[in-house]
């Protein structure tokens, strides 16, 4: 029997209450209905310094960055749900990438956090675009690291309005995009586990 795929879903936000949290919530919600297991993480239980190599060559790689790189590691495929500031995905979200990038090895074993992993990325935002500017960039960021990410991407706007009680989204358009992306997602994944 093939083992079931392994997807971690986190959000570049961590203001309670997010829309981008809330989106992640929407995908681990999708996600229960298919053949995987699902792990979701917020990004404040591990907090990380600015990106800085002083520090690095100082202390080491934070043990918090060292812990992510090996959930990314350990898991097929990768949810992020990023908000858009000024164009782009928030500084949060590019630290962690970052210092999870510095992670090559824990105890004398190697750690891929990134490369040859699936991933699909989603905006949220309260303008009727979506975030949809953040993806281009964090696709480029992701894609050089060695991720494979997938065409379905999604941009939720007018985010105060498209989540029910439940963090389900209530637009038809939106719900069946999101099935699709996380079908995509898993089928993916699925040839990796």
């Amino acid at each position: 029997m093939q083992k079931k795929p392994e997807i971690l879903i986190l959000a570049g936000s961590i203001r309670t209450g997010s829309f981008s949290q809330r989106f992640a919530d929407a995908y681990a919600g999708n996600l229960v209905n298919h053949e995987c297991v699902i792990t979701r993480v917020t990004l404040s239980d591990y907090p990380l310094p600015m990106m800085n190599e002083d520090l690095e060559k100082e202390s080491g790689v934070p043990e918090n960055a060292i812990k992510l790189a090996r959930l990314f590691h350990q898991h097929d495929g990768v949810v992020m749900v990023t908000p858009e500031y000024n164009g782009s995905f928030p500084p949060l979200l590019k630290n962690t990438i970052d210092w999870v990038s510095r992670v090559s090895s824990y105890n004398g074993k190697p750690v891929i956090p990134y490369r040859n992993k699936i991933c699909a990325i989603a905006a949220s935002s309260p303008g009727a675009m979506g975030g949809i500017s953040s993806l281009a960039h964090l696709r480029d960021v992701l894609v050089r690291l060695g991720m494979l990410v997938i065409s379905e991407q999604m941009a939720l706007g007018n985010a105060a309005k498209a989540f029910d009680h439940m963090d389900k989204l209530t637009n038809e358009r939106s719900a069946a995009m999101l099935e699709s992306a996380c079908t995509s997602l898993v089928e993916k994944a699925r040839l990796l586990s």
